[in-house]
C-alpha cells in the first residue's frame, strides 16, 4: 500500500483455521521488520521465553518466498524465542489463508491502498478495520479470556492508543 508517496508493507499472522493473531505495518521489508513482526506475533499468541528457554511455540510457519523471513526465524531461534524444531515452509500455495485475508483489505482500500498521508493514520485505520473484522469472525474469546463481553475488549484494545 502507498502511504504519503512511499510504500508500506503489511505483515499478517493468521492461524491455520483463519484466526487473525496480529498484524504489523512497516515502511521497510527487511529482516529487522520481519523479526519485529514475528516476535510481536509470538508474544500476541502467548509464546514467551522463560529463563532462557524457548516456549513450545508454533510447529510450522508458512510464509511467502521473501528471504527476510528465513533470516528472521533464524534470529528468533538464536535468541531462544522460537523452538529449534519449528518448520519454515515457503511453498507457493500454503499461505493462501493469509492472502485471502489480505484480499478483503485490498478490496476495501482499492488499488492504491487507501491514499493515506502518513503511516500513523494508515495504521490506525487498519487497526480499526482489523478490530471490526475480528468481531465479525467471532474472535472475541481469543482476546478476552473469561470476560462476560469479549467484544468490548477487542474494541477497547484497538482504540486505546487513538
Amino acid at each position: 500500500m502507498r502511504v504519503g508517496g512511499r510504500w508500506c508493507y503489511l505483515y499478517r499472522a493468521v492461524t491455520a483455521d483463519g484466526r487473525t493473531l496480529d498484524f504489523y505495518m512497516s515502511t521497510k521489508r527487511n529482516t529487522a521488520a520481519a523479526t519485529r513482526f514475528l516476535g510481536k506475533a509470538l508474544r500476541c499468541a502467548g509464546h514467551r521465553s522463560r529463563n532462557g528457554e524457548c516456549p513450545g511455540g508454533p510447529r510450522v510457519i508458512c510464509t511467502d518466498k521473501a528471504p527476510t523471513y528465513a533470516a528472521a526465524i533464524a534470529a528468533l531461534i538464536d535468541e531462544h524465542k522460537l523452538s529449534t524444531t519449528v518448520e519454515h515452509r515457503q511453498v507457493k500455495y500454503l499461505n493462501n489463508v493469509i492472502e485471502g485475508d489480505h484480499g478483503r483489505l485490498k478490496r476495501i482500500l482499492g488499488p492504491k491502498g487507501g491514499g493515506f498521508k502518513t503511516p500513523v493514520s494508515s495504521y490506525r485505520t487498519l487497526q480499526g478495520m482489523e478490530a471490526m473484522h475480528a468481531l465479525r469472525k467471532g474472535q472475541g474469546r481469543m482476546f478476552a479470556f473469561g470476560c462476560a463481553n469479549p467484544d468490548v475488549v477487542i474494541v477497547a484494545k484497538a482504540f486505546a492508543d487513538a
